[in-house]
């Protein structure tokens, strides 16, 4: 397929991007105006959850993907003495997409390590607060210069369908290098989740999460 048409859709999705720009205000607008787009804000974290359920099942199959093609790379080498470039790319492919294709659900689920010494220690409204502030603060600016920052380099990258280095490698580095601004946007859908979950907490329309353990590192998802 000639590389213009992905130039396009590249400049098409940076369109639609900005179109859901406005989304991201909705955690504010349903803290500021208790009960006016409660439903929509709950449709918003059931589609949003999924998204990152689907990322996951994603990150399964590269897991599993990853056991074999180690394996196969271990045996090859060890018991018949044979090498493949694309072999050992996959690998590092598959490895990748595990992390950045499920690090979104890992959020949405609080599954992440986090080192927090303040916060187990505030109320249910504290924790609410810090999740939400949170989120805008640090996740999104985060999430957008990821996104922004390797502009460039991928439109060329894309341009060029861009492959290994290697004679024998995958023609496929291009796709190994969207995965950066796909783990950026999935990580911001999550956020979006979290910071509604807050949100709707916050003003009373979703009970309250779990009480989290002095020291605990992680917790469960937060059904709507």
């Amino acid at each position: 397929m000639d590389p213009t048409f992905y130039l396009y859709l590249g400049a098409w999705l940076k369109v639609l991007g900005v179109l859901c720009l406005p989304l991201f205000a909705v955690p504010l607008v349903t803290l500021a105006f208790p009960g006016l787009i409660d439903r929509f804000a709950k449709r918003m974290i059931a589609l949003l959850d999924a998204l990152s359920g689907g990322a996951l099942n994603l990150a399964i199959a590269s897991a599993l993907i990853l056991v074999l093609a180690q394996l196969a790379v271990v045996i090859l080498r060890y018991a018949f003495g044979l090498s493949f470039t694309w072999l050992s790319e996959i690998v590092i492919y598959a490895f990748a997409a595990m992390f950045m294709l499920g690090s979104a659900a890992a959020l949405r689920d609080d599954a992440h390590v986090r080192v927090d010494i303040l916060r187990p220690r505030f109320g249910e409204a504290g924790r609410n607060w810090i999740e939400l502030v949170g989120t805008y603060l640090f996740l999104f600016p985060i999430c957008l210069r990821l996104i922004t920052n390797g502009e460039q380099g991928l439109t060329r990258s894309w341009s060029l369908l861009e492959g290994s280095r290697e004679s024998d490698g995958l023609p496929i580095l291009f796709l190994f290098k969207t995965l950066v601004p796909v783990f950026a946007v999935l990580l911001m859908t999550a956020g979006l989740s979290v910071a509604l979950k807050a949100a709707l907490r916050l003003t009373g329309k979703l009970p309250p999460a779990a009480t989290p353990i002095e020291g605990e590192t992680g917790g469960g998802h937060d059904g709507v």
